[in-house]
């Protein structure tokens, strides 16, 4: 169970609804009363699904309700994915302008919303590059009605906002990225937001992507990826201002998802250099070393979910959504990623 808590509000409207998320099938074998085994199919490498105009940007597996969760930059919505390609909604509400990262917490679902200017119909001159909001939903009886908690009211000495990526730790307190404000945000179990880091060493250029995925380490650190440089960053749990610049050799230039495979082995992929890559680490991430590189398709790899042990890759196509190109890209996959 997440230590967050819904407000009784919202859980009382759960009880109405519906479920998604993060997903693991593993081969099952069961015997009839004649011994005849029963297996279940083995994952697919790739599920493709059609939804005109989405542009995920997030993905999650909920093994539990074995789908596929994914948001979307151009109309806000959450929805979900099966193995056959079935897209269906999960969950919509006005609040959500554009959906960036997803976290599974247990039985919630945390979403970092923000405005690009990229939903037409939520986007507006108040929230345009300012909103850096998180929603939280029930994973299993989702309610069109989440609790949002306004995350950039606590960092108002920067102009701009956009909430990405999201971190829980062991004690159920969420981190949360801000791509156009050097910021992360500390969100505790009763929902309580904070400033956790702001520091100018970690600007980006005007017009870019700075920090961007963000991963948990058991060890009592978070490792954070910055797209514009290609850096990441190790900050203490304990000590924030203390963070240090991981020494990688490999160009990671325009890092965005970020996964833990292990507690030596990080999964980073590179939107624009279209590759998933593997890094270890023998001095807890002081340091790390290229071990494998996934090539994926030229069609912006975003953010990976694990799914039994196995990662996937979402192709979001984004990079049409942000040229404006027509007609709006429909189908869009979820790739297994093999170094």
């Amino acid at each position: 169970m997440s230590k967050f808590d819904l407000s009784a509000q919202v859980a009382a409207a759960a009880r109405r609804v519906v479920p998604v998320a993060f997903l693991g099938l593993a081969l099952l074998s069961s015997c009839s009363d004649d011994d005849d085994a029963v297996t279940t199919p083995a994952a697919p490498a790739t599920i493709t699904f059609t939804q005109a105009g989405l542009y995920p940007e997030g993905v999650q597996y909920d093994a539990p309700n074995k789908r596929f969760l994914v948001t979307s930059l151009a109309t806000g919505k959450i929805g979900q994915v099966q193995d056959d390609g079935t897209y269906s909604l999960f969950a919509d509400n006005p609040a959500l302008v554009s959906t960036i990262g997803l976290h599974i917490d247990g039985n919630l679902l945390l979403v970092a919303v923000s405005d690009p200017g990229a939903n037409p119909a939520r986007t507006s001159p108040a929230t345009q590059r300012k909103m850096a909001h998180l929603a939280i939903y029930n994973r299993d009886t989702p309610s069109n009605t989440p609790v949002v908690l306004d995350l950039d009211a606590a960092s108002p000495n920067h102009p701009n906002h956009f909430a990405n990526d999201i971190a829980v730790d062991a004690q159920g307190n969420a981190y949360v990225t801000d791509s156009f404000a050097p910021v992360i945000y500390k969100v505790t179990p009763n929902r309580t937001v904070t400033v956790f880091l702001d520091n100018t060493q970690l600007t980006a250029p005007a017009g870019m992507f700075g920090l961007n995925g963000i991963v948990y380490h058991p060890d009592g650190y978070l490792l954070v990826a910055k797209s514009d440089n290609g850096a990441i960053y190790k900050v203490p749990l304990n000590n924030p201002a203390g963070f240090t610049q991981v020494a990688i050799s490999q160009n990671l230039a325009a890092a965005d998802g970020l996964l833990l495979q292990d507690n030596n082995t990080l999964q980073v992929v590179s939107n624009a250099q279209a590759r998933v890559f593997r890094l270890v680490t023998t001095n807890g991430f002081t340091a790390a070393t290229l071990s494998g590189t996934f090539v994926t398709q030229p069609q912006f790899p975003t953010t990976l979910a694990r799914r039994d042990g196995t990662s996937y890759v979402l192709y979001a196509n984004l990079d049409a959504l942000f040229s404006g190109r027509t007609p709006a890209v429909s189908q869009y996959s979820i790739n297994r990623v093999d170094f």
